[in-house]
């Protein structure tokens, strides 16, 4: 047991994960790669980081994890629809809502969901508003006063243009209004590490990927971005609360490119199912306040044309707002 345990802790340093043999199923490929399209540290790693250990269990194969950083995830999207062989032995994690946002806000982005193959949407993780421990915000009006008082100046971190983070951004300002100076990172993780080490004045980023940070007291949450307080952040109001009509967030689950083998995505979809049902799946996805949110085959389709659709509603709305600013 303690070998085992030492493999995939090494497996995991190594990007990759370790598998059981004993367990290995007839899946056409005994490597799948991984491909993500953030830099590690963010939300794609962190559910990468989570779930691909039981999946290798389940399925018998290593899953390599392949870092592809770059316009909100297009750069990894744009290969996995355009240039990725579809035999089951490459997927990627796919991130809402910037898998659509990317080409709705960029016509020069060629990809789109209809050339991809969704498997599973594994979580969905609420938008927080963070700062440094030693932040002179102690208190989300604390922020929205200075942003009121300072148009244009105070510096909020988001996960790159187009993403979850940055239209939350968007959002708020129409809704407070008030003028952000947004500075978009190459993913979560560079956009929280920012402002917990005050090169920014805060961060919009999710829960699950700041929460550890904001247990050890590196960073202090100002406000969720979620319809209720939530069970592992009780003392952090909603936005909504404080009378901000603002819920925002993203999901985060596996694609393929399109014409993915069916015997193999069922096979995907089934192991991933097993996974979100394994209560030390569970117990490890609560302690990093990822909250399970298993929508898999047509409906993770249907969940992404409807966001499609709506967020082409919303950018219709902001985008000579934004264009002008």
């Amino acid at each position: 047991m303690k070998t085992s345990m030492m493999a995939l802790a090494l497996s995991a340093a190594l990007g990759t994960t370790a598998f059981t043999p004993a367990v290995a199923q007839d899946y056409p490929a005994s490597d799948v790669t991984v491909m993500q399209g953030f830099k590690a540290g963010g939300g794609s790693d962190a559910l990468a980081q989570l779930v691909q250990p039981f999946l290798a269990e389940e399925l018998g194969v290593n899953f390599v994890n392949e870092y592809i950083p770059g316009a909100t995830g297009a750069i990894a999207w744009t290969r996995l629809a355009k240039q990725t062989k579809a035999d089951g032995g490459t997927i990627s994690i796919t991130n809402t809502p910037m898998l659509t946002t990317n080409y709705i806000m960029n016509p020069s982005i060629t990809y789109n969901i209809s050339e991809l193959t969704p498997i599973a949407n594994i979580v969905t993780d609420p938008g927080i508003a963070v700062v440094a421990a030693d932040s002179p915000f102690n208190t989300f009006e604390d922020f929205v006063n200075a942003a009121r008082a300072n148009p244009a100046t105070v510096t909020v971190g988001n996960s790159g243009v187009g993403g979850d983070d940055y239209f939350t951004s968007l959002q708020f300002e129409r809704a407070a209004g008030v003028q952000l100076q947004k500075v978009p990172f190459q993913g979560d993780g560079p956009s929280w590490t920012a402002a917990m080490g005050g090169k920014i004045d805060a961060s919009f980023t999710n829960v699950g990927v700041s929460f550890p940070q904001i247990e050890q007291g590196n960073l202090k949450a100002l406000a969720v971005f979620a319809e209720e307080r939530l069970p592992d952040l009780p003392d952090v109001p909603t936005a909504r609360e404080l009378g901000y009509d603002l819920v925002a967030g993203s999901s985060r689950g596996y694609s393929g490119p399109a014409g993915f083998p069916p015997e193999a995505l069922q096979q995907m979809i089934d192991a991933m199912q097993r996974v979100v049902d394994n209560p030390e799946f569970q117990k490890a996805a609560a302690e990093r306040a990822m909250n399970i949110d298993f929508i898999s085959g047509d409906d993770y389709a249907a969940m992404l044309k409807k966001q499609e659709e709506q967020y082409t509603q919303i950018w219709d709305e902001i985008k000579d707002e934004v264009r002008n600013q």
